[in-house]
């Protein structure tokens, strides 16, 4: 490093993602055939090989381009994020109940295939997170109140039940 100091690295893996070639990704996202994810990949790689110096593309033992994620993707991982939310609500003795159609919402607010599940996050938080967290300030749901919480007319709707 920059103090002198020497690092090991053997038996580490560094996983490093890029944005290069979203814009090719999202050109040809559409198509989920082997024959499309060839001609993704190889155009990825040709950014890559475009923006990095060949001394370091060659320190590296593999590049992995990965699938632009489909909207059903989309959604289960917006339902693995929804259960980290049901975990610190039960800490506060609330449960949360989400139906499918609030579900998809999520999933659809959150879905891009050029930059995968990084939206996901942020549409979970202001769409759901943060309207919940000012509702249990308010006193409007509390210890012991179950919330179910429900899609119409393009957003998100709470109601303890």
């Amino acid at each position: 490093d920059g103090q002198g100091r020497t690092v090991d690295f053997r038996n580490t893996v560094i996983v490093m993602t890029s944005n290069l070639g979203s814009n090719l990704i999202q050109e040809l996202s559409g198509d989920d055939s082997p024959e499309a994810y060839t001609q993704i990949k190889a155009s990825v790689m040709g950014a890559v090989q475009g923006h990095f110096r060949p001394e370091f593309i060659n320190r590296l033992d593999e590049i992995v381009v990965f699938h632009p994620l489909a909207k059903d993707q989309i959604r289960a991982i917006a339902a693995i994020q929804v259960q980290h939310l049901h975990t610190r609500l039960a800490e506060r003795q609330i449960k949360l109940e989400l139906s499918d159609g609030a579900l998809a919402l999520l999933g659809d607010a959150g879905f891009d295939p050029v930059y995968g599940a990084r939206p996901l996050k942020r549409a979970i938080q202001q769409q759901l997170e943060n309207p919940l967290a000012q509702k249990i300030l308010s006193g409007a749901f509390g210890s012991g109140d179950v919330v179910h919480v429900d899609a119409a007319a393009g957003a998100l709707v709470f109601r303890k039940t």
